[in-house]
């Protein structure tokens, strides 16, 4: 009912990879926008199966033994005296050359795998295209991981043309006319609109909820709203089911369907900022619930059910989320009444890497711990802006380590923004040689800043 945006590359792919498999999964977060993907991809290579496209839709199934019997009543298989459906079923696909689509699998994922498995070995010719959180981890399966739509960077796009590049962009303005006709990019709303769509991640869920605000709110409204999203972005379609309906919604049907250990994780792991590694999250996370060599599995399933990204940089493996699903994580942490002990946790784990950095920066290893710390440096800001108010002395140990880095880095008005604060803390309890060593680093930075 609503105008396809953007994912020319994404359909080209996907049917290119449909000629060399028999099982693709598209998988992805949810409100990613699987299942309009699919459908776009199937129909566009419905001339291609001579015995048609077909959609199973599983999202409102609750029982995994009607798995089997919605896909016969899609395809018009009947039940027969005597015989089981799934013979029905493989008799009917014998010989048959047809893509069948199964949509949102994740919450009957066990079921859904063995189906597919049964179908794909009972015909040849049949080819398989499912949506799933998660894929279905059978033999022979190729797995789609859908991106986010292109977003624009706030810091540099904003005039019209460049905008409507973006298919975040162009999906939001599209969704917004729905509501407000006369809606267009002009010079006072393009840097609102280009911040609300990178803020958004691409997700097309969210964009398209965001977009429906433009009634009642001015873009700016909606960039300030969103430092709140789960409220903001809620209204979808009626007819929608109602996870599709909220933002909120679509990240509870995720999070509800992890097991008790992998929903802990998750939350904890909302304590990092910039991402992490898989070193930080097991001295970080592990404990009360969660033994250290548990996370290497635990975070492999949050990966694996698109809650994490996984991403290589500059030769190292790291994780993280998405803004989105950070926020969410970190509502959970905070109404778990776990963040106190973590955030401790966390602060320990990189003052002990800041210090070990700050020894490094004068040897051959300088440009390597430069580019660490950098990498880090997000955390850092986090581990500072807490323990200014909750733990002075750890403050004052983490400035003072950082302040070479600061220095090297040309990061001097930060640097020494965040040197002063740590020097405002009084009392007899402040380490004298650490303040000292904070007083150089401050001096030595302002008389930079005085050249």
């Amino acid at each position: 009912m609503t105008r396809f945006i953007g994912r020319q590359q994404e359909v080209a792919e996907i049917r290119s990879l449909l000629a060399k498999t028999r099982l693709l999964t598209l998988t992805g977060s949810g409100g990613i926008g699987k299942t309009r993907l699919a459908l776009q991809a199937a129909a566009d290579c419905l001339t291609q199966y001579g015995d048609g496209t077909w959609f199973v839709e599983l999202e409102a199934l609750s029982d995994a033994a009607l798995v089997a019997q919605t896909v016969a009543f899609t395809l018009g298989v009947r039940e027969e005296k005597g015989r089981s459906l799934n013979d029905s079923l493989f008799d009917y696909l014998k010989g048959k050359n047809l893509l069948l689509v199964l949509d949102n699998c994740e919450h009957l994922i066990d079921s859904c795998a063995e189906i597919a498995d049964a179908l794909l070995r009972s015909s040849a010719n049949l080819r398989v295209l499912a949506t799933s959180r998660e894929a279905l981890g059978i033999t022979g399966e190729l797995v789609f991981r859908v991106p986010p739509l292109s977003a624009p960077n706030p810091e540099e796009e904003l005039d019209s043309r460049t905008l409507s590049r973006h298919e975040s962009v162009q999906l939001f303005v599209d969704r917004a006319r729905s509501v407000k006709p006369n809606f267009a990019i002009n010079v006072q709303n393009a840097p609102a609109l280009a911040r609300v769509c990178a803020r958004l991640d691409g997700i097309p869920l969210a964009i398209e909820l965001a977009a429906s605000r433009v009634k009642i709110l001015s873009m700016e409204q909606i960039d300030v709203r969103l430092n709140d999203r789960m409220d903001l972005l809620t209204g979808g379609s009626r007819t929608a089911l109602p996870r599709h309906q909220t933002l909120l919604a679509a990240i509870d049907w995720s999070y509800n369907l992890l097991t008790d250990m992998e929903q802990l994780l998750f939350r904890r792991l909302s304590v990092f900022l910039g991402g992490w590694t898989l070193e930080a999250a097991e001295t970080v996370c592990a404990g009360g619930g969660i033994q250290q060599n548990d996370v290497l599995e635990l975070l492999s399933e949050l990966v694996d059910k698109s809650l994490v990204l996984a991403e290589e940089r500059e030769g190292e493996q790291r994780f993280r989320f998405m803004v989105t699903l950070l926020q969410y994580a970190r509502n959970r942490l905070t109404q778990a009444g776990e963040s106190e002990d973590l955030l401790r946790r966390h602060a320990s784990f990189f003052l002990t890497l800041a210090e070990q950095g700050e020894q490094n920066l004068v040897g051959s290893d300088q440009k390597l711990w430069l580019q660490r710390l950098g990498t880090e440096h997000e955390n850092m800001r986090v581990i500072l802006g807490w323990t200014l108010e909750k733990d002075p002395e750890t403050a004052l140990r983490l400035a003072g380590a950082l302040g070479r880095f600061w220095y090297l880095r040309g990061y001097m008005g930060e640097g020494r923004k965040w040197l002063a604060r740590a020097l405002e803390q009084e009392g007899p309890s402040v380490n004298l040689p650490r303040r000292a060593k904070v007083l150089i680093a401050a001096g030595r930075i302002a008389t930079v800043q005085t050249e």
